[in-house]
């Protein structure tokens, strides 16, 4: 029974994680009504048990017994407890049976203990069965201790009753200089609910009070000296399985004669080494012998004091280190304050606690814009005001701002504190990696997939590829330590974003923030698609939704101290994060379910027709039977030509030799310079075109035409580029009749330039745009395969040193 309830156990866990990653096509309501149909079935069913897992955990190793609590009768208010510390333990005690370790402390927070959003929503359903206790999602989120959620239920916040106050962790001193003690909580902080908050307060009471709690922190530093201003030679870097933090591990490789620590959250070693390896590979990076060779993985938790690190490793780093990278957060915009502060504030802290032990050195943190994402923000400058904190609502926007006016308070004790706060950091411009879970990845699928965009001021990002390599150009360079950088990019505007996707054959509709919220969310739910679960979760969420708000109304971001830099550092300038650049990072999406792109059975982004005529006869055969065809030739995107070089075909073919009435092309492709235009018949002849048409006849017979354009090195150019050569077979079976066809003089311009239809719903200007492009590639094209075979030619007869051939006699 023990291995059915492990493996029960295993399994619904998994499942919770595969959620959490975007695995499982269900949401929030459908999660809800599972579980609660699940714990309705009554005591009697067999109650998983979780299996264990060894290595570092937040979850208390407090000794109590958790199961004292699991027998209570569901559902009456007279079963549960009203005392707060024992309604805590209880809480617990549920909370337990769906993290790994299997219990929880009533004062540790339930997602640093493992729990995942799953579990959240499952634990909602059973307090609400077992013990009658209403709690909203959103409360759950905001702070998961169980003795948070346990005063909120005796004070009636999850009926909307009652306002709890902060219940902070017991303080831990910090010793003088020589710390003895780490650094890891705050000081007691006053539990008085704030009921005089201004109007315009949105964040919660408790979370302030908490917040300035924290900051508090930042005076118990140690004082230190200024480091030596030199590249550095040993840095400890955090977050080197995420997104930005592999990007930079490799940068810091390529880029300077470092060697990297990487803190990594794991139980050992070879665990760590694993999971860093796995980080790599999943985003497109190399996890080579010269990569190991030059880092040293250390399984750790920055959630934990001295980052769960043995003193003698803590000491060691202290007096050998010279450069403190800081990338690891938790990035999740459901979670509050007070469950994301451990790793987010604490975390920061600690590391600015190991730049000023020992040696001296500098700490560089990743902040993020989200430290201006307050509502009604006048400008977000790399030296502007950041945001009132009392109006930061989300947890992941409070604890950035915290962590980063904490660590400036540090810079008041001597520590160099750089600051880089990207925006939205997009894919790989040229492997298209990009992080599921980003907001920014996820608002850009479902503008793909939904074709439609809600109107927003400015989208402050840029690809990793970028942020990365200019943050790394800051770690390596001394005069550029101490200061904060705004690393955003370009900023997109609405327009920019439209007109992209537009000339990628994705017309888009813009709606309003909330009709598209409401559109997005209702076709999420209707059709799920499991890499968005999390961006559903998001749109369900009223606190997710106010940073989205700030988010898409904010102004855009300046930085010119980092356009500056990157100038004296002759690195490659910002540049909008446009539709070429996120052309490997919109396939990837598109390959992996999160976007769609435009199919050839899509409205076309651009057409024109081409008719043919000529004459075909039998292989070997002087041509005599008349042949022609009328074909309308299209693209769905300039994305299509960049990629597959490609044009859709279709339309009809009039030859008697195969039927006597019109066949139908029901599929056909145009291949431009195909087989990279080289040459055919001892570089005679050069590809311009390649045509493959599949043909249905009124009798249901299939056939096939394949057809070529060549160029030579003669005077009739023009003919060349309309005389089409041709061979035309059943399908199935060798060509049985070959031919020549050519477009008429007099037709050529009138339908392929000046009979050019594009989309109509495009604007006239964007109309304009996509034929002077579509001229502008294949004008270029064509005249690149016209000119190779005159440029081979002479080449050869300029070739002096080397024995005529008898083609050369020839020529």
């Amino acid at each position: 029974m023990r291995e059915v309830n492990v493996s029960a156990a295993a399994e619904q866990r998994a499942t919770a994680e595969a959620i959490e990653r975007g695995g499982v096509g269900l949401t929030v309501t459908d999660l809800l009504a599972k579980v609660t149909s699940a714990v309705a079935a009554g005591p009697g069913a067999e109650e998983p048990a979780a299996p264990d897992r060894t290595g570092p955990s937040t979850a208390s190793s407090d000794d109590t017994d958790t199961d004292t609590y699991t027998d209570i009768d569901s559902g009456t208010d007279s079963t549960r407890p009203r005392d707060v510390d024992t309604l805590a333990f209880v809480i617990a005690a549920v909370a337990g049976r769906f993290l790994p370790a299997g219990r929880l402390s009533p004062d540790a927070d339930f997602f640093d203990a493992g729990g995942t959003s799953v579990n959240a929503v499952e634990l909602v359903a059973a307090l609400e069965d077992e013990l009658g206790l209403e709690l909203d999602l959103d409360e759950v989120f905001a702070d998961a201790r169980p003795i948070s959620l346990a005063k909120r239920g005796l004070d009636g916040v999850g009926t909307g009753t009652g306002v709890a106050a902060v219940v902070p962790p017991a303080p831990t001193p910090l010793a003088p200089p020589a710390l003895a003690a780490p650094l890891t909580t705050a000081a007691p902080v006053d539990n008085t609910p704030v009921d005089n908050a201004p109007e315009h307060s949105t964040a919660r009471p408790q979370d302030l009070t908490q917040i300035l709690a924290d900051l508090a922190l930042a005076d118990r530093l140690p004082f230190t000296a200024a480091p030596d201003p030199l590249p550095p030679r040993r840095v400890l870097l955090t977050g080197a399985t995420g997104f930005l933090g592999s990007h930079m591990l490799l940068d810091l490789l390529r880029h300077s004669d470092a060697h990297v620590h990487c803190l990594v959250r794991a139980a050992d070693e070879g665990a760590a080494v694993a999971r860093l390896g796995e980080a790599l590979k999943s985003y497109s990076m190399p996890w080579s012998s010269e990569v190991r060779r030059r880092i040293t993985v250390l399984p750790g938790d920055i959630r934990e004091p001295r980052l769960g690190l043995s003193d003698d490793v803590w000491h060691t780093l202290a007096q050998e280190l010279d450069s403190v990278v800081s990338v690891a957060a938790a990035v999740d915009f459901l979670r509050g304050y007070q469950s994301l502060r451990a790793g987010n504030v604490l975390g920061a802290l600690t590391l600015a606690e190991l730049a000023a032990t020992g040696r001296p050195k500098p700490l560089h943190h990743i902040s993020s814009i989200a430290v201006f994402n307050e509502v009604g923000i006048a400008s977000m400058g790399e030296d502007d005001p950041l945001a009132h904190i009392d109006r930061l609502v989300a947890g992941y926007d409070q604890t950035k701002w915290a962590a980063e006016v904490a660590l400036r308070r540090a810079r008041d004790h001597g520590l160099i504190v750089t600051a880089l706060r990207p925006g939205g950091i997009g894919g790989h411009t040229r492997t298209g990696a990009y992080n599921p879970q980003d907001l920014s990845s996820g608002l850009v699928s479902a503008f793909g997939r939904f074709r439609t965009v809600p109107a927003f001021r400015h989208l402050n990002a840029a690809p990793v590829d970028w942020v990365s390599r200019v943050a790394v150009a800051v770690i390596c360079e001394p005069d550029a330590w101490g200061f904060d950088y705004n690393l955003t990019g370009v900023p997109n505007t609405l327009d920019d974003v439209v007109r992209d996707m537009a000339l990628g054959g994705m017309h888009v509709r813009v709606q309003d923030w909330d009709e598209w919220r409401t559109d997005a969310l209702a076709r999420l739910q209707a059709d799920p698609v499991p890499e968005l679960a999390f961006l559903t979760r998001v749109l369900q969420s009223s606190t997710a939704l106010k940073l989205c708000e700030a988010t898409l109304t904010g102004p855009a971001a300046t930085a010119e101290r980092t356009t500056a830099l990157v100038a004296a550092l002759g690195l490659p300038p910002a540049a909008r994060y446009d539709a070429r650049a996120q052309l490997k990072t919109f396939e990837r999406l598109a390959h992996d379910g999160l976007a769609r792109l435009p199919h050839r059975d899509d409205q076309p982004y651009l057409w024109f027709t081409e008719t043919t005529e000529g004459t075909v006869g039998p292989v070997g055969a002087r041509p005599d039977t008349p042949c022609s065809m009328s074909l309308t030739l299209s693209i769905a995107s300039m994305h299509q030509l960049v990629t597959d070089r490609r044009i859709d075909v279709r339309g009809e073919l009039v030859c008697p030799a195969l039927h006597p009435e019109p066949l139908t092309v029901t599929r056909g492709d145009i291949w431009i310079s195909p087989d990279e235009g080289i040459p055919h018949r001892h570089g005679l002849r050069h590809p311009l075109l390649r045509y493959r048409l599949q043909v249905t006849d009124g009798d249901g017979g299939r056939w096939w035409l394949e057809g070529h354009k060549y160029a030579r090195a003669r005077r009739d150019v023009w003919r060349q580029t309309r005389a089409l050569t041709v061979e035309l077979g059943r399908e199935g079976e060798p060509a049985s009749l070959a031919g020549e066809v050519v477009v008429p003089a007099d037709s050529y311009l009138r339908d392929q330039i000046d009979g050019i239809k594009v989309d109509p719903r495009l604007t006239g200007q964007e109309k304009r745009a996509a034929k002077l492009t579509w001229l502008a590639w294949f004008g270029l094209e064509m005249g690149r395969g016209l000119i190779r075979p005159f440029a081979r030619a002479a080449a050869d007869l300029l070739d002096l040193r080397r024995t005529p051939t008898p083609t050369e006699h020839h020529r």
